[in-house]
C-alpha cells in the first residue's frame, strides 16, 4: 500500500454523511476514492462533498470491491447487509470498517471473523463511544485496578421518547431488531470493553412492543406508524459471564422513565464503583467513610483560547487509519464485537422462546 490510503464507501446514508465521510476527508494520508449507494443521487452528492479528484461512482458494490485501487472499505448499510458485504470486501483484499452492529446473528458474525483471519486484512466495527473522553479515562482507571474485580455492571441505553422513524429502523428484515441492536449495542460494547470480559455463559431476555401500538405518539421525529413498527421498542437482558460476573442490559427507544441516557455504563467492583451517567463518577470507601468523586475530562482552556475536544467519531476514524498504517490491531477487535452480537442474538432468542440461552 502506498502512502495514500484510498477508501471506498458502501452506503451513502445518514451515518456516512454525519461521521465517516467528514472525518475520513479530514484525516491526513486518506482520500475517499469510491462511492456506491442504491440511489445514485446520494453517491453523487457524497462524491461532490468528500470525494478525491479522481473519485468514482460505481454501479454496484461488487464493482467497487473489484477496483484494485481501493485499499479500505467502509460498510455503512442497513444491518442485513453488514456480513455479506464485509466478508466480500475482506475476500477482495480490503481492510473493512463495518458500522455497528457487526451482524444480525451469531453465525454471520463468526463468518466475518473467519474471513478476516483468512484474508489477513483488518476488520473493525464502529463503536465510537469507546472514544469519548470520560470513557477513555474510565478505561485507564479500571486498568490501573482502582475498581478491583468488577462483578456487576449495567449497560444502559434508554430514551423516554426517541423512536427513529426514518430509513429502515423499524423494518425487522433490514435491521434484525429495534432498540437493542441499535442503541443497546453501543452500551453493551462499552460495558464489556471496560470490564475486559467477553466470555458469555448464560443470557435471559425480554422484549416489548407496548408503546409501539400507540397512535399519534409524542416523538421528536414525529409519530410512528404502528402498522410499520416491526421491531421491539424495548429490550432487557440478564447476562452471566463465565467468571460469574453479571451484566444487566437495558435498552429502549420509548420508555416511561425520567432517568434516560445512551451509551451509559455502571460498574461495581470489589474496591470501588464507577458510572458515566452524570459525567464520570467514582464511588468507594476510604478511611471508614464513603466517598463520591467526579472526574473532570473537559479541558476548558482560557478566554479566546478555548480548547475544543475531538469528536469521538474523529478519534475513532483516526485510530482506525493509524492501525492500518502501523499494521496493529484496531481498538475495536472483531472478537470483541462478536460477544456483543452473541448477547443481542441471545436476548432476542430468549425473549422469543421464554428460555435462558446457555453457551
Amino acid at each position: 500500500m502506498d502512502s495514500m490510503i484510498r477508501v471506498g464507501i458502501i452506503g451513502c446514508g445518514g451515518i456516512a454523511f454525519a461521521k465517516h465521510m467528514p472525518f475520513l476527508s479530514q484525516t491526513d494520508g486518506v482520500e475517499i476514492a469510491g462511492f456506491y449507494n442504491p440511489t445514485e443521487e446520494k453517491a453523487r452528492r457524497a462524491k461532490k462533498e468528500f470525494g478525491s479528484k479522481d473519485a468514482k461512482i460505481y454501479k454496484s458494490w461488487q464493482e467497487l470491491l473489484e477496483d484494485p485501487s481501493i485499499d479500505v472499505v467502509h460498510v455503512l448499510t442497513p444491518n442485513k447487509f453488514h456480513a455479506e458485504m464485509s466478508i466480500a470486501a475482506l475476500e477482495a483484499g480490503k481492510h473493512v470498517m463495518c458500522e455497528k452492529p457487526m451482524a444480525t446473528n451469531v453465525a454471520d458474525a463468526k463468518r466475518m471473523i473467519e474471513a478476516a483471519k483468512i484474508s489477513g486484512k483488518k476488520l473493525t466495527i464502529a463503536f465510537q463511544n469507546r472514544f469519548r473522553p470520560e470513557n477513555m479515562m474510565l478505561k485507564n482507571i479500571v486498568e490501573r485496578g482502582d475498581l478491583g474485580q468488577i462483578y456487576f455492571a449495567k449497560a444502559r441505553a434508554l430514551r423516554r421518547r426517541g423512536v427513529p422513524t426514518w430509513g429502515n429502523f423499524l423494518n425487522k428484515d433490514m435491521q434484525g431488531g429495534g432498540a437493542l441492536i441499535d442503541i443497546g449495542s453501543h452500551a453493551l460494547d462499552l460495558t464489556l470493553w471496560l470490564m475486559n470480559n467477553y466470555q458469555v455463559k448464560t443470557v435471559t431476555g425480554t422484549t416489548y412492543g407496548v408503546l409501539a401500538k400507540q397512535e399519534d405518539a409524542a416523538n421528536p421525529w414525529g409519530p410512528w406508524d404502528p402498522g410499520k413498527f416491526e421491531v421491539e421498542e424495548s429490550a432487557f437482558g440478564f447476562v452471566t459471564m463465565a467468571d460469574g460476573a453479571t451484566v444487566v442490559v437495558e435498552s429502549s427507544w420509548a420508555l416511561n422513565i425520567l432517568d434516560e441516557g445512551e451509551a451509559q455504563t455502571v460498574l461495581c467492583g470489589s474496591k470501588a464503583g464507577a458510572d458515566n451517567m452524570h459525567g464520570l463518577r467514582i464511588n468507594g470507601e476510604d478511611m471508614g467513610s464513603l466517598y463520591l468523586k467526579t472526574v473532570e475530562t473537559d479541558l476548558h482552556g482560557a478566554a479566546y483560547y478555548e480548547s475544543k475536544p475531538a469528536d469521538p467519531g474523529e478519534l475513532e476514524i483516526r485510530s482506525w487509519i493509524e492501525a492500518i498504517k502501523d499494521d496493529k490491531e484496531p481498538l475495536v477487535q472483531p472478537e470483541q464485537a462478536f460477544a456483543v452480537t452473541q448477547i443481542i442474538d441471545a436476548i432476542y432468542t430468549s425473549a422469543q422462546t421464554g428460555k435462558a440461552i446457555s453457551f
